[in-house]
């Protein structure tokens, strides 16, 4: 206790330390972990200051004619049809990311465009991988991508038939992109969208056979 004291904020070396950043793994003051976060602060989705901001904190309001693929069409029916879908591609985006420090929301959207864009490709017949430039996002797509085509074949091989389509893939695709971009808090190091997914995605909860997320669909 002395020498947390007697040793000053690691960043502004002036006001005393308040609390343990995990980030740089040191201690430092109230209004240095509010600036700094997620800004010049890599901050781990464990760390509780960090959970705490993302419940209370005032997302920017989204430019809705920004909003990714807008011509796709997305319904709570559609959505109770592809839950398995769904949930799948959470918990594989939210569980690459947990084990890659380095991956922000700003990744995660670029990985979801692109796979999107790939998707897309497919609606004309054709088949033309994008892949992102970012080298965080495009491990993350193919992580993603490796692991949808093993669901895929799974749920092909249970039922016998194709029963996901490629449409329900980018329809998927377009959903997570439109709850990434309705969440990003517009921080170049932000995980507001990753910290949603966290809470909504438990590593403890089962797969629920017949979940339904409960989410609400940006129109």
């Amino acid at each position: 206790m002395g020498n947390r004291a007697t040793t000053p904020c690691a960043i502004c070396e002036t006001r005393r330390p308040r609390r343990h950043c995990p980030g740089i793994r040191s201690e430092i003051c109230s209004p240095c972990c509010g600036s700094s976060r997620e800004i010049t602060i890599d901050c781990p989705l464990e760390c509780p200051h960090l959970q705490e901001a993302h419940r209370f904190e005032r997302v920017p309001e989204p430019d809705i004619g920004k909003l990714p693929n807008s011509d796709v069409e997305l319904t709570e029916a559609f959505l109770a049809r592809n839950s398995h879908l769904f949930d799948f591609l959470c918990r594989s985006l939210l569980r690459h990311a947990q084990i890659s420090p380095g991956i922000v929301d700003n990744d995660v959207k670029d990985a979801l465009e692109s796979m999107a864009r790939t998707y897309r490709t497919l609606q004309s017949g054709l088949y033309y991988e994008t892949r992102p430039s970012n080298l965080y996002a495009a491990q993350l797509q193919q992580s993603l991508r490796q692991d949808l085509d093993a669901w895929l074949q799974q749920e092909r091989q249970r039922a016998g038939i194709d029963v996901v389509r490629d449409a329900d893939v980018l329809g998927i695709l377009v959903m997570l992109q439109r709850i990434e971009f309705t969440r990003n808090n517009g921080r170049p190091r932000g995980r507001a969208f990753l910290g949603f997914l966290r809470q909504q995605f438990p590593e403890s909860r089962p797969a629920d056979a017949g979940s339904h997320s409960g989410l609400i669909i940006p129109a």
